[in-house]
C-alpha cells in the first residue's frame, strides 16, 4: 500500500467518524423557552418562540413534555415537528382575541382573511410539517356568538397551500369548529389520530383550478358532532381502516373527487357527541357523495371505490347524487354489510343531463328496518336536498346510469314494507346476477 493511499484512507475514516449517520434532529423543549405548562399562564409566546428557533436552526422537533399549555394561535414553520409527549395537553384559550386568521396567502386562489379562517394551529405555505403525539390538542369547545350559526369558533388545525403534512398518534378534541381544515394542500397523511366532539373531523377544500393532491387517512377514530370526513376537489385519497361515528354523515363529499378509495372502515350510530345546531345524535348517511349539493362545484367525479365496509344504524349506507354541471365516470361498491338502515334506500342518482358512466354493486347485503306504508309507496320522487331523504322505494334507487351491474346484492327488511324494493329510471344497460330482494306485499 502506498503512503498516499494510506493517508487518503485515514482521512476518509476520520471524516466518517466526525459525521455520525442518522443523527437525531435537533430538539427544542418548550420549557427551555419558559413555558409554564400549568394550564393557567398563557404560553403562546414560549411555544411560538420554540417553533421559530427550531425553524431558524434548519428544522427539528419542538417537544411539549407533560403539562397543560394554554395558548392562542401558533404559526407552523417549514421542516418542524410539533410533538406532544404522553401527558401533554395543548389547550386553546377561551379568549377569542387570542386567535388569528390567515394573514392572506399569496398563492392563487387566495384564502380570505376573516373570522371563519381562524385556528389554534395555523400553517400557510408550509412544507414538511408534522404534528405528533401521543398527547392531546383540546380546543375547549370555544364558541363564538358572532360566528357562523352564532356558535362556530376557531378550528383546531388550519392549513393552506401546504406540502407534505403528517399528523400521527394524537387526540384532537373539542374543536370550536373543524378539527383539521385544509385548503389547496398536497400529500396530507393522518394516521392513528382520534377525533372527539367538535364539528367536522377532517375537511378538505380545493377549487376547479387547484385540486388537493394525495390524502392518506388510516387507522383513525372519529366521534364527531358533524361530518366525520368532508370536502371537495381531492385527487388520490385513501381512507382505510377507520372507525367513524357521528351525529351527521360519516363521509360527505360536496364536490368532485377522483381516485377516491374508502376501504375497511366501520360506520355506526347514534353519535357519541350531539350535533351542535340541532342537538340530535342520530347518524345520517354512512357515505354521502353529492357534488354541488351546497354550492356549484363543476368537475368530473371518477374512479370511486368503496369496499369492505360495515355500517349500523344509519339513514342509508350510501347516497350519491349528481347535480347539473357535474359529471361522473366509474363507481364501485363492493363487500358492504349494513344493518339497521332506518330512513332511505341506497341510491345513485343523476339529476342533470350527464349520467353516471359505470356503476357496480358487488357482494352487498343491507338490512332495512322497513315498515313503509301504502301512503309512503305513493310519495312522489323529489330531487335530493343536502341529505338522503325518504323515497317510495325501500331498498335501491338508481337514476341516470349508462351501465349498471348488480352482482350478489341482497336487500331485506325487518318489518314488512309496502314500497317496492328496487326502482331504476333512465338506466341504459342493467346486468343482474344473484340479486335478492325481500318480497313486496
Amino acid at each position: 500500500m502506498s503512503a498516499s493511499f494510506w493517508r487518503a484512507g485515514c482521512w476518509l475514516l476520520a471524516a466518517l467518524a466526525g459525521a455520525p449517520a442518522n443523527a437525531a434532529p435537533a430538539e427544542f423543549n418548550v420549557r427551555a423557552f419558559h413555558a409554564a405548562g400549568d394550564g393557567m399562564a398563557l404560553d403562546t409566546p414560549a411555544l411560538q418562540g420554540a417553533l421559530d428557533a427550531c425553524a431558524a436552526a434548519g428544522g427539528g422537533r419542538v417537544v411539549l413534555p407533560p403539562g397543560t399549555y394554554l395558548s392562542g394561535t401558533l404559526h407552523l414553520r417549514d421542516n418542524v415537528e410539533l410533538h406532544l409527549d404522553q401527558g401533554a395537553r395543548l389547550l386553546g384559550t377561551t379568549n377569542l382575541a387570542g386567535y388569528e386568521p390567515f394573514a392572506g396567502v399569496r398563492e392563487s386562489p387566495r384564502v380570505p382573511r376573516d373570522n371563519w379562517h381562524r385556528g389554534l394551529i395555523l400553517g400557510e405555505g408550509v412544507t414538511n410539517l408534522t404534528l405528533s403525539g401521543p398527547g392531546v390538542i383540546d380546543g375547549q369547545n370555544v364558541f363564538d356568538p358572532r360566528g357562523e350559526e352564532h356558535m362556530r369558533g376557531p378550528h383546531l388545525i388550519l392549513l393552506a397551500h401546504c406540502q407534505n403534512v403528517n399528523l400521527r398518534d394524537l387526540t384532537l378534541q373539542h374543536a370550536g369548529n373543524y378539527a383539521l381544515l385544509y385548503f389547496h394542500s398536497d400529500q396530507v397523511s393522518v394516521a392513528n389520530v382520534t377525533f372527539l366532539g367538535g364539528s367536522d373531523g377532517v375537511h378538505f377544500r380545493g377549487t376547479p383550478e387547484h385540486w388537493n393532491q394525495g390524502l392518506s387517512l388510516t387507522h383513525c377514530r372519529f366521534f364527531t358532532g358533524d361530518d366525520g370526513i368532508a370536502g371537495h376537489y381531492l385527487a388520490g385519497a385513501r381512507i382505510t381502516d377507520c372507525t367513524i361515528n357521528s351525529s351527521c354523515n360519516g363521509i360527505r363529499v360536496i364536490g368532485p373527487v377522483r381516485d377516491f378509495e374508502v376501504g375497511g372502515c366501520e360506520f355506526f350510530g347514534p353519535g357519541k357527541y350531539e350535533h351542535r345546531v340541532s342537538h340530535r345524535t342520530n347518524m345520517l348517511a354512512a357515505i354521502c357523495l353529492q357534488p354541488g349539493a351546497w354550492t356549484p362545484a363543476p368537475g368530473f367525479t371518477d374512479d370511486v371505490r368503496l369496499h369492505d365496509l360495515t355500517m349500523k344504524a344509519v339513514t342509508t349506507p350510501l347516497h350519491v347524487s349528481l347535480r347539473p354541471g357535474g359529471t361522473a365516470g366509474r363507481l364501485r361498491i363492493e363487500h358492504l354489510r349494513a344493518t339497521g338502515v332506518y330512513r332511505a334506500p341506497l341510491s345513485v342518482e343523476s339529476w342533470g343531463e350527464p349520467t353516471f358512466e359505470d356503476v357496480a354493486l358487488r357482494d352487498v347485503q343491507v338490512e332495512f328496518t322497513g315498515g313503509g306504508t301504502t301512503a309512503d309507496a305513493a310519495l312522489a320522487i323529489r330531487k335530493p336536498g343536502a341529505d338522503a331523504r325518504p323515497l317510495p322505494v325501500w331498498g335501491l334507487y338508481l337514476r341516470g346510469v349508462k351501465h349498471l351491474a348488480l352482482d350478489h346484492v341482497t336487500l331485506t327488511t325487518l318489518a314488512p314494507d309496502a314500497r317496492p324494493p328496487f326502482v331504476a329510471e333512465d338506466v341504459g344497460r342493467l346486468e343482474q346476477q344473484a340479486t335478492r330482494f325481500a318480497a313486496a306485499p
